[in-house]
């Protein structure tokens, strides 16, 4: 028999095999100082494109006055408990009240995160009866979910709505034959590749199909739609999304999430969705924070129309510089290269080093071997002149590692 924790040491996994060399620069690095556009990383300051402080939130001074102010009235206990037994407030329930009035659904419930909140209403929504049938690239809270379900589930490749139909067909020839029911999930903004979840064509499926739709609108809240409502309503589908889903972690810049839908729907989550019925209430500073954050994004359009001037001041540079960004239709945007893990350290190390320029990268195993994605986040806190030396330093690294001045078979030496 094995013991356990040498089972761990021999196999600390794809991405923990390498976090000898890596950690603390490639993963696990700290960007300190201010929340902006330019921030501090071991030392020094960099133009950071990090942070999905997508409306600038973060440090913007009303924020920064009424969190202080209700830490100051508060602190961080109250309340004390679950929401279900002592942790319940008029102005958590004010907050709900608000958010479902926002993205136009009858109810909302608050949740204390968003990964777990996510998780648990998948699981809390079916039962071993039901089937799920969710995309491809779906978020790993939606994957961890799903792994909960207890039935069947059929995934369907990334926004193709002919294979979300077969695999449909599928799920509702099982779902009859065991008296179940059936959920589909998506994202409203997929956050790796920046294009927008197929909603609309999902929707149109319901008149040949019965069955509910979950909508993951983490990177959509506050950014997507005429108002900042979301994806739905960018795509006019808001009314059709049955189970809508957003955090507070993106465009709020702050902790916690919400589930908003039909009333009675919100209210079998609020007595069944174990995460928030076994966890202590959403601390108040961070309520108060919300609705301040949620007034801002209502009344305050111009943050939003200057995040996407400066997305598309982005995207249009870098494919007017011959960069693939992929199928983005976003504010997301990942940069796709060619190269190895070796190569990808490499270029990242030039970039923070000999640029103070700060991205994320991402490799294998979270995209397929070959591939190098520098993921850039673009925010209503950047500027054009960012934008500008950004292009311009992309040009100059992209040149080199073509050359192949980055090829190399380990991971950059910091």
């Amino acid at each position: 028999m094995k013991d356990l924790f040498d089972k761990l040491a021999a196999n600390p996994g794809p991405l923990g095999q390498h976090a000898k060399e890596s950690h603390g620069y490639f993963t696990f690095p700290k960007l300190e100082g201010e929340m902006a556009n330019r921030m501090t990383f071991r030392g020094k300051e960099v133009l950071q494109w990090s942070l999905n402080n997508y409306l600038g939130l973060g440090n913007h001074p009303e924020i920064r006055k009424t969190d202080a102010k209700a830490a100051k009235k508060w602190g961080m206990g109250y309340p004390m408990g679950a929401r279900m037994m002592s942790g319940n407030t008029p102005i958590h329930e004010k907050l709900e009240n608000e958010l479902a009035d926002f993205v136009h659904k009858q109810d909302s419930i608050l949740l204390n995160f968003g990964y777990q909140g996510c998780m648990s209403a998948i699981d809390a929504l079916v039962d071993r009866n039901d089937v799920i049938v969710y995309d491809a690239e779906c978020h790993a809270c939606i994957l961890d979910g799903v792994r909960l379900h207890q039935g069947k589930r059929y995934v369907y490749q990334h926004n193709n709505i002919e294979k979300l139909e077969t695999q449909l067909q599928r799920a509702t020839k099982l779902a009859e034959e065991q008296d179940g029911a059936i959920l589909v999930i998506t994202e409203g903004v997929f956050g790796m590749s920046g294009n927008q979840g197929n909603l609309k064509d999902i929707v149109a499926l319901k008149e040949k199909y019965n069955f509910r739709l979950f909508v993951d609108d983490a990177h959509g809240i506050g950014t997507m739609g005429e108002t900042g409502a979301g994806t739905g309503e960018a795509q006019g589908v808001q009314d059709e999304i049955d189970v809508y889903f957003g955090t507070f972690a993106k465009a709020f810049a702050s902790i916690g999430a919400f589930i908003a839908g039909d009333e009675n729907v919100i209210d079998y989550l609020r007595y069944n969705m174990r995460s928030q019925i076994f966890a202590k209430s959403l601390p108040m500073p961070l309520v108060v924070g919300a609705r301040k954050r949620l007034k801002m994004i209502r009344t305050m359009p111009e943050l939003r129309e200057k995040l996407w001037t400066i997305a598309h001041g982005l995207q249009n540079g870098l494919k007017d510089a011959g960069f693939n960004i992929g199928t983005t239709n976003t504010q997301v945007t990942p940069v796709i290269l060619q190269g190895g893990l070796g190569e990808a350290t490499n270029l990242t190390l030039d970039l923070r080093e000999n640029h103070d320029l700060f991205c994320s990268i991402v490799v294998y195993p979270v995209i397929p071997k070959g591939m190098i994605i520098l993921r850039l986040i673009p925010t209503a806190m950047h500027t054009m002149e960012d934008v500008h030396y950004t292009i311009e330093t992309f040009s100059k690294v992209k040149g080199k590692l073509e050359a192949g001045e980055y090829k190399s078979d380990e991971i950059a030496a910091v």
